[in-house]
């Protein structure tokens, strides 16, 4: 079906699309797959050796133009993006980085694409785009749900126009991830896992970057066939919402630690310390681990239906939430040289 296809993938030395890029690669071989990224293959975001690399920042119009018109591939995935880590996700700090590189660079590959022969444009937003608004709990909320009129940077960053396809991840895990688990793995260190913050029974809707990349190669398929995925946007998840809670203790449990005890906060009391942490980041010119917005981040409830992207692009997840988790902690364990304990 892509055989001879020639496949421009942005950011695919990132999470998401190098786990792209192997996906392709691995079901399409006769693709010519070409990257751009401002940044080189990392040694965390393996890619084949077949892959054409190109250093190019999507920012400039005048690089993207000229890597689109070397390559003239005939589909693009624009995974390039910044997404600010969890101490400046709640704050304002990185916005204009966040806005040129998620909104301009995305203009541009767009504006570069619509003026090529590209049959395809693929686009990797994010679920943020509806639940930065943490004041609201998503419960198995579809494509037609609105974006939000209050949100977070990032959130703000991934709102894009209509008139290509989106393919929306919620929260991801896998190999190469450098924020959720890595930062819940540092809990055990800073003796913070025998806190709950509310009742801990928050949802939460967690997917591992395969079954992402997965999406994006039925999206291809989709478009070079019947086309009935043109212009629509998919939730991309795992559909085996977990509570935040047993996430937390899933992944602490893989690296050999269980909290002795449990201590819960009520959420306004963790709120209001949040807001005195915050001040004393002000004055201090530090930044806050806690804050209002982690707190509210940590009792979220998000979870949204598959129904969509099953029923138009096939999408169903192929590794499990279980696996993922463990899948996850075992290449984070070999990243940062720690051995796992034997489990039973």
């Amino acid at each position: 079906m892509l055989k001879s296809k020639k496949v421009l993938i942005s950011g695919g030395t990132g999470f998401v699309g190098s786990a792209t890029v192997r996906a392709l690669a691995a079901r399409h071989p006769g693709c010519a797959i070409t990257v751009i990224d401002r940044s080189p293959p990392r040694a965390e975001h393996i890619l084949p050796k077949t892959i054409q690399c190109m250093q190019v920042d999507v920012t400039s119009a005048a690089e993207v133009d000229r890597a689109i018109q070397t390559v003239k591939p005939d589909i693009i995935i624009h995974t390039a993006g910044i997404v600010p880590s969890v101490v400046d996700r709640f704050s304002r700090r990185l916005e204009r980085e966040v806005w040129k590189i998620n909104v301009e660079g995305t203009r541009i590959m767009l504006n570069a694409a619509l003026e090529s022969d590209v049959e395809a444009f693929i686009y990797t937003s994010s679920c943020c785009v509806v639940t930065d608004d943490l004041s609201t709990p998503y419960c198995n909320i579809d494509e037609e749900w609105p974006t939000s009129h209050t949100s977070l940077i990032y959130g703000e960053s991934k709102v894009q126009p209509n008139g290509h396809l989106l393919t929306p991840p919620l929260g991801s895990v896998g190999e190469g991830d450098y924020q959720l688990v890595p930062a819940l793995h540092a809990c055990i260190a800073k003796y913070q896992t025998p806190f709950i913050i509310g009742d801990g029974q928050n949802l939460w809707d967690v997917t591992h970057v395969r079954n992402v990349a997965d999406a994006h190669i039925l999206a291809i398929e989709n478009l070079m066939t019947s086309r009935t995925a043109s212009g629509e946007a998919f939730f991309i998840q795992n559909n085996e919402p977990i509570t935040f809670r047993d996430f937390c203790l899933a992944i602490w449990s893989h690296f050999g630690h269980n909290p002795p005890f449990e201590i819960r906060i009520p959420e306004k009391l963790a709120y209001v310390v949040g807001f005195l942490c915050e001040m004393v980041a002000w004055v201090t010119d530090t930044h806050a681990t806690l804050s209002r917005g982690s707190v509210r981040d940590a009792c979220a409830v998000r979870y949204v239906s598959g129904e969509k992207a099953k029923a138009i692009l096939g999408y169903e997840a192929r590794i499990g939430i279980e696996d993922a988790i463990r899948l996850s902690c075992e290449e984070y364990a070999r990243r940062i040289g720690v051995v796992l304990p034997a489990r039973c």
